[in-house]
Parts: C-alpha cells; structure tokens; sequence
C-alpha cells in the first residue's frame, strides 16, 4: 500500500512539473543562430554608416518639418536597399502645422556687445528680419499676474522664467548602471506611488500657456526669452516648443530659449536696474502643405504556412526636437532597429512570422504616430471632446473609455522597443507581464557576457511600446545604461552624432535582432497580459472664486 501511495505521489509530482519542463523546453535557444547574429553584427555593423546618413546628412527631424520628409524617405529607401519587402510610408493625421528654424543670431548691444547662445523654439514665428528692443523681467505665474504688466510691455524683449540658479557639476555626467542600480530597477513599484494624470489640470495648463501667448500678442511684445533647465550648464540648451502645432493656435511672438549662464548675466543686470538691449535676427517658416504626417514601416515576411500571417514588431521613434540633431533621442534608437534588421536580412533568415518594423513620427508630442499605427489596425479608445483632446488619439487616456479591439490585434505575438538613448542594454522592463518572465530569461543567456542579466516587473513609460501595450500587445522597452541622456543629450542642443557610442550601438543591435529572431521562430506566441480597464471619468472640479 505504501508503494502505491508513493507512486501516486510520484505520479502527482511529476504533473505538478511538467508544465515548466515542458516551458523550458520550448525556451531553449538556438545558440548557433545567436553566434551568427553576434558575429555580423560586431563584425561587420552598419549602424554607424546609418548615424551619419541620419544625423550628419539630415539633421534634426521635427515632426512636419521637411527633414522629417527626409527623413521618412531615407528610412524607406535603406530598408527598401537591404532588401526589405513592402517599405513604405503610412499617414497618421492630421497632425497640424510644419516647422523649421532657417537662422538666428542673437546678440546683446547694450551695456556690452557680445554674442548669446539661444535657439528658437519650436512652432513659433521669426522676428521678419534685425530687430532690437530693450530687455524686461517678467515672472508670471498665472492668469492674475497679466494685470501688473499690463501696458508696460510693447516693444520690449520679455526675459521670462523663474531665477536661475547655475550650480557646479559636482558629479560625472556620464554614467553607467552599477550592480545596485539594476538590483533596484528589478524591485517592483506597487502602482499608486506615484500621482495619477489628471486630464482637467492637463486641459488646465495648456490653456493656461495659449492665454500667456495671447497675452504677450496683446501686449505687443518684440519676443520672450526663458532660459534651459536649471540642471543644464556649460553651454547646453535645452530646447522644446513655444505652443501648439495646430493650425489656427500657433502663437504669434517670437519665443527663444537661452544658455542660462547668458540668461542670467542678463536678470541680473536687470536686477541692478541698468539698461539690456538685445539684437535678434530670427528666420523661422511654417509649413502647411500637408496635415498629414507619415511613419516609415517595412517587413521580413514570415515563411511558415501556419504562422506567417503572425507578426513581431519592433520599432523607435524616428522624430526629433531641432537644437541638435536628435542622436540619442531617438536616432540611436532608429539605428539600432534598422541595423537589426540588416543583420536578420544578411543571414538570410526565414522566419516563421512576420517581422514588421515601424519608425514613429510625432513621438515627441504625445506618442502620435506610433498612437495612429495602432488606432488603425490594432484598436482604439474613445474620442474625447475636451478642449486641447480634439482629434488627440486617447489610448493612453483610460479616462475615455474601453478598448475596442480590431482583428489584427490578435496576430501580434510582441512589439520591441528602444528609446533611452546610446547606452547598452542591461535588460528589459516585463510591464507587468509575468508569463514572459522564464522566456526572457532563457533569452537573455547568451548576452549575459555583454551585460544584459536584469529582468524587472516594472512599467516604464514615454515612449512607443505604450501605444502596443495600451491595447493588449505585449509591447516591451529594454533597461539601457543612462550615460549623459538626461544630463547632456536629452532634447538639447548637445544631441548630436558625436554622443553616440559606437560599441553600446552594436550590442543593441545584435541582442534586438536576437530577441526578434527568438520571438518570430517560437511555437506559441508570447503570452498576454489584460488590457487595462477605462477609468471612470473624473469628477469636475469647482473653479476657486
């Protein structure tokens, strides 16, 4: 009798097991591919060639702008050389108004002559040639300010923002992911730590910013300059927009960003009560051709009579902001996808799914163009009809209401994404996927050597893998060593192709390439996770008398 129940036991035991056998087992991985994939991808990169094309030959890459055409083009055109089938681009829209700065020089004529370092901001018109006007402090805050300034503006260059307080760099702004960096990157935040986005103080603050630019327009002011976040320094500038993209609400006043050490020469002379003239020479040019704006989208075509109708994505954002010319965010992240697919494509690959890449425009101003991908095969939310959400997509905005999701959904296995910059990847973030977590890790093995070995539950958010993720697709961004991103490169003046780092580029490429290939041969698609419920909408808020 005992050996009966030790047998039953036995029998119970082995059952309880088999389905992680049977798992790892299916995760084992085709060591000999990923040596094929390593050794074409350091040996005989490309991404580097793809770096100059795209930031030494284009440039910035502002969403509407005609480098972001360019730019749109050149993509297709190079997936389409490699050998790459139905390279296209896809229209999302309408998007508003094209931008580009042409020139600008600025210089102080009074008390000293010298020249300022200053760029224009986005969306925002040109002076119509040399101008030159006397300085004046401002600090607004909110709509109650507008009365103190009221008649005193006209004709004068406003130098707006709070005080600058430009400290030593009292640490190296490049760094690396140490041991404990990635042990608590893999500790999970339990959600609610952090606050929640409001859409009334969202709605709030942008009409807070076009009734300031109405304002300024009413005032007459010459232009209005702020200065770069109080972290930068050392000549670095960081840049971004000075008020809608959309058509009938781009401000009329010329608005600059400046170099805080020269903004600051400038409030303290004004402190001090002494007259600052400034000279500006500003070209910049709207663009209302096409509302439209495009992605670049191309394709390895799956094999398997089964599965080649599945697809695996993966994708970065291919926009840029215009100080510099958008290296790190997200020319890296464009380049390293397009050299995995060069290095699938030259081994000669045939995949059992499909493998899609997608080059995002519009990421910049709230994930458009991946956001309008999705919304047209995959699914979408509701329209919301606030004011500053008109023709917005709304799948981030859970407020809005449930998914509806659309047939092609389903045919997604899993999206990859890369936008943190130049640095080598140390993992990847699950989004709260448990089910992927053996499969990445058996994934993971054969890159150890090169640093990747840190798996977190975490959700990470800001770029493209939420659009995917938003409507059930397991959309993934990896863990990247942060480097000078935050500190140097990001959306500022000091983006450009010289912050890359050629050997961390490589390393993306092939361990990207390695997770496609493994995605796009494997027997099961990746699990899913639920798509997150709607939200119930937020209750309005009483305006303080």
């Amino acid at each position: 009798m005992k050996n009966v129940v030790r047998l039953a036991c036995l029998v119970v035991a082995i059952c309880a097991v088999a389905p992680v056998w049977s798992q790892e087992k299916a995760e084992k991985v085709d060591l000999e591919m990923m040596s094929r994939i390593r050794y074409e991808g350091f040996r005989d990169s490309k991404v580097m060639e793809f770096a100059t094309g795209l930031m030494d030959s284009i440039g910035e890459r502002l969403t509407g702008s005609p480098n972001m055409k360019r730019a749109n083009e050149w993509t297709r055109d190079q997936l389409a050389a490699m050998g790459l089938s139905n390279a296209h681009l896809e229209a999302w829209g309408p998007f508003g108004r094209g931008w580009a700065n042409q020139y600008i020089n600025v210089r102080m004529t009074s008390p000293d002559v010298v020249p300022l370092i200053v760029y224009a901001k986005a969306w925002t018109p040109g002076t119509n040639g040399v101008v030159e006007g006397k300085c004046i402090r401002v600090t607004i805050e909110d709509k109650k300010d507008f009365e103190k300034y009221k008649g005193k503006l006209a004709g004068m260059i406003v130098i707006s923002g709070p005080d600058a307080d430009v400290k030593p760099i009292t640490e190296a702004p490049f760094k690396r992911m140490s041991d404990d960096d990635l042990a608590k990157t893999a500790e999970y935040q339990i959600p609610g730590e952090r606050p929640a986005f409001r859409m009334g103080d969202f709605v709030k603050r942008q009409q807070f910013v076009k009734d300031l630019n109405q304002f300024f327009a009413d005032e007459k002011v010459l232009a209005v300059i702020d200065h770069s976040r109080q972290t930068s320094g050392g000549g670095t500038v960081f840049v971004q927009s000075g008020g809608s993209y959309k058509a009938g609400e781009t401000t009329t006043i010329p608005q600059l960003t400046m170099a805080i050490e020269h903004w600051s020469r400038i409030a303290r002379l004004l402190q001090q009560k002494k007259d600052v003239s400034l000279e500006l020479n500003v070209a910049n040019t709207f663009y209302d051709d096409d509302p439209m704006q495009y992605d670049t989208i191309a394709e390895i075509p799956g094999t398997d009579k089964d599965k080649k109708d599945e697809v695996v994505m993966l994708g970065a954002h291919l926009d840029s902001w215009h100080a510099g010319t958008g290296a790190t965010d997200n020319g890296a992240g464009t380049i390293v996808m397009m050299e995995a697919m060069r290095i699938l494509k030259t081994l000669d690959i045939k995949p059992r799914r499909t493998i899609r890449i997608g080059l995002w425009s519009g990421e910049e101003e709230g994930l458009l163009g991946s956001q309008g991908y999705v919304e047209k095969h995959f699914g979408s939310r509701p329209r919301i009809d606030e004011p500053g959400m008109k023709d917005m997509p709304t799948l981030l905005r859970r407020e809005a209401g449930e998914v509806t999701v659309l047939p092609e959904q389903a045919k997604v296995s899993a999206y990859f994404n890369v936008d943190n910059g130049s640095g080598k990847i140390r993992g990847i973030y699950l989004q709260e996927n448990a089910a992927v977590w053996p499969i990445f890790e058996a994934w993971m093995k054969p890159f150890k050597d090169l640093g990747m070995n840190t798996i977190t539950m975490r959700n990470t958010g800001g770029t493209d893998h939420q659009s995917f993720d938003a409507v059930g697709i397991p959309g993934f961004q990896f863990i990247q060593d942060p480097l000078e991103y935050e500190s140097r490169t990001h959306h500022s003046n000091m983006d450009v192709y010289d912050r890359l780092q050629p050997e961390d580029l490589k390393q993306i490429s092939v361990i990207v390439a390695g997770f496609v290939y493994d995605a796009a041969m494997r027997d099961q698609m990746l699990p899913r996770k639920p798509i997150e419920k709607a939200l119930p909408k937020e209750p309005e808020k009483k305006e303080d008398k």
